[in-house]
């Protein structure tokens, strides 16, 4: 993982998009080259944020001696096994389902979706921008929806992820196989390692938020009315659509698809692409996770520049969630985006990328 980052000041015309830090290094160019003079802690980049814990700490070290053993979970094991079933039961219904099923299918997958990226992700994990309180609500609503446990928990994990990344204290360690990383660590007991970095995280932020905390007092019932009755409800009441299709598709088959996509982020996105950012840490670019999990698969850049609210250089490219948070800032619902200068990204680049960009 990167410990330090070349640092330099550059703003948008945009106003409500901030570029990371002050002026504290400069680039030089010689021809093709790009050297950096000054080299700068993520503490000091991460600063305005209110919290560092999404950055990686090379302190830590695994304890020596065995493993501890796995306990498995054996109630997720049999839920996730049933779910499963029930969304390959849900794909022969779809040629019998009207259009407006389908779309309906479509939709709260994306605003799910949202919930998850744009919300516990973006805004809540890394602090990338500011949002106000109707849009925080809306995006705590499209979490619930998801059901990927709540915001709160959501971000200790996910920052215990970023601060331990491949390590034991990572709760979906990659170095742990395609399969743990994807969804086995959800069916097994955390390695005790994530326990005991989770708990000592500063969460401040998180609890100082009366949205999230409200959330995580009624996570159940908003879970259930959300992610499972809304989604079954409208078809059958507004089109007439048979309960047992506007259950499967709509809620079962919807809320798998997102279970998946989300997982594709911590398993295929950490094991297959390429690293023009930093060919040191497992991380990859890639654009078919970018395209299911609406952004999210450029993830080299992301866990090199954990703070930039787009988590890509490419803008809109395969990232609907960048194009839904300026959405946000353009009606006034979202301001104080981070972005990293393009010369700070080339100059990480040519200094631990793999140079695949040259090539891209």
């Amino acid at each position: 993982m990167p410990a330090h980052l070349l640092q330099e000041e550059e703003f948008s015309s945009t106003s409500s998009t901030t570029a990371v830090g002050t002026v504290t290094s400069r680039v030089t160019r010689n021809g093709n080259a790009v050297v950096e003079k000054n080299l700068l802690n993520h503490e000091d980049l991460a600063g305005d944020r209110g919290m560092i814990d999404d950055l990686f700490d090379e302190t830590y070290r695994e304890k020596e001696g065995p493993k501890p053993p796995l306990r498995y979970v054996w109630r997720n094991i049999i839920l996730m096994s049933l779910l499963h079933l029930g969304a390959i039961f849900a794909l022969t219904l779809i040629p019998s389902a009207k259009i407006q099923t389908l779309a309906w299918a479509v939709l709260c997958f994306l605003l799910s979706a949202l919930g998850i990226t744009a919300g516990s992700h973006r805004l809540w994990s890394h602090r990338s921008y500011k949002a106000t309180l109707p849009l925080r609500i809306f995006l705590t609503i499209a979490n619930s929806m998801a059901f990927q446990n709540d915001i709160y928990e959501w971000v200790r994990d996910h920052r215990v992820h970023h601060k331990f990344s491949e390590t034991d204290a990572d709760p979906h360690n990659a170095m742990r196989g395609f399969f743990f990383s994807h969804i086995g660590w959800l069916l097994v007991r955390k390695h005790p390692d994530v326990i005991e970095k989770g708990q000592k995280l500063d969460l401040s932020d998180i609890k100082a938020d009366k949205v999230v905390m409200f959330q995580r007092r009624y996570y159940k019932p908003s879970v259930v009315l959300l992610c499972f009755t809304l989604p079954t409800v409208v078809p059958w009441y507004f089109w007439d659509e048979s309960l047992v299709i506007s259950f499967f598709i709509p809620a079962i088959l919807r809320y798998t698809i997102g279970l998946n996509a989300t997982w594709l982020v911590n398993s295929a996105a950490h094991m297959f692409g390429n690293r023009p950012y930093d060919q040191n840490i497992n991380p990859r670019e890639n654009p078919l996770v970018s395209l299911g999990a609406l952004g999210e698969g450029f993830h080299n850049y992301h866990h090199t520049f954990p703070y930039d609210y787009s988590t890509s250089e490419f803008g809109w490219r395969f990232n609907l969630t960048t194009a839904f948070i300026d959405l946000m800032c353009l009606l006034g619902l979202a301001s104080d985006r981070k972005k990293v200068s393009k010369e700070v990204i080339l100059a990480r680049k040519m200094r631990t990328g793999d140079g695949s960009h040259k090539s891209g």
